[in-house]
């Protein structure tokens, strides 16, 4: 969906136009101008009952609904507004499914807009009270991964692009291939949230290498582990080093065992447990009730 036909029309005119039901696509004329308040009280309101029908059909095709994803950016205004707006309807209309939003931050290296931190702060409260899980993309540290790790002298929106939906594929893994500690969507948050206003995630994505190193990496479990809590491959600009996380889950797949990821994970345990207040010769126990 969007505010404007110009996005959706190369949307359809793109490689990727036939993954789409023709009648999916939900757009306005006018535009959000950048405009939160435009996005989620006006343009927006009279745009969402259609939405909201797009929703309702897709959702009765389901066999068993699990929840929704939501993709969207909180700069303009229309994701921002209209976003957080459709989120919270569908709060309203299915409560008891799972909401589950990948949320793209602003940044000022990779923006010309001077109006996308009033929208991302006005939508930040829409996200704690009406979203389940989101995660955190942060457009600053996508350039960053870009320029520095994948060493792109002028990243483009594609390539910003290709690794949101490489952590997208990631996350969502669990759900669509079999394994042996597979979860849903609830148990997700289950095992991630200690409180239910904490449910912001920090997503990292490992390996990320350069094209013309690639030959010299060797991709072994020391590697990829010490790779997945690096500041560098994080899709959001925070260092978890120096972040107490109350709970961690790493997707891997492939044919390396759980065992050998844990036996290589050097992170400290107690800053692992020490926003539960856990005591840390317990950690055996609170692994196996909630895997980390």
């Amino acid at each position: 969906m969007d505010l404007e036909p110009g996005t959706m029309d190369s949307v359809r005119s793109g490689p990727f136009g036939q993954i789409f039901r023709p009648d999916n696509f939900v757009f306005g004329q006018s535009g959000a101008g950048n405009n939160w308040a435009k996005g989620h009280y006006t343009e927006g309101a009279e745009l969402i009952d259609s939405v909201l029908d797009v929703v309702r059909k897709e959702a009765e095709n389901c066999d068993c609904l699990q929840g929704f994803q939501v993709c969207h950016s909180l700069g303009g205004g229309t994701g921002s507004g209209m976003g957080t707006l459709l989120i919270s309807k569908i709060r309203e209309e299915y409560p008891d499914r799972m909401m589950l939003t990948f949320s793209v931050f602003p940044s000022p290296k990779v923006s010309d807009t001077v109006v996308e931190p009033y929208n991302a702060t006005l939508s930040v409260h829409q996200l704690v009270e009406n979203a389940d899980e989101c995660m955190v993309l942060d457009n600053e540290a996508l350039y960053d991964i870009c320029f520095r790790t994948l060493k792109l002298a002028t990243p483009t929106f594609g390539d910003l692009n290709h690794l949101i939906s490489a952590t997208m594929s990631g996350v969502t893994c669990c759900l669509r291939f079999p394994g042996q500690l597979n979860s849903d969507l609830r148990k997700l948050a289950v095992n991630l949230i200690p409180f239910p206003r904490l449910h912001f995630f920090m997503v990292g994505f490992a390996p990320l290498t350069s094209r013309g190193s690639q030959q010299y990496r060797a991709l072994t479990v020391p590697e990829l582990t010490q790779q997945m809590w690096d500041s560098k491959n994080m899709m959001c600009a925070a260092d978890p080093r120096h972040t107490p996380l109350p709970h961690r889950l790493g997707h891997v797949p492939g044919k390396m065992s759980t065992k050998e990821v844990d036996e290589h994970d050097q992170r400290p345990e107690q800053e692992l447990l020490l926003l539960r207040g856990v005591d840390p010769e317990q950690r055996e126990v609170e692994r196996v009730r909630h895997p980390a």
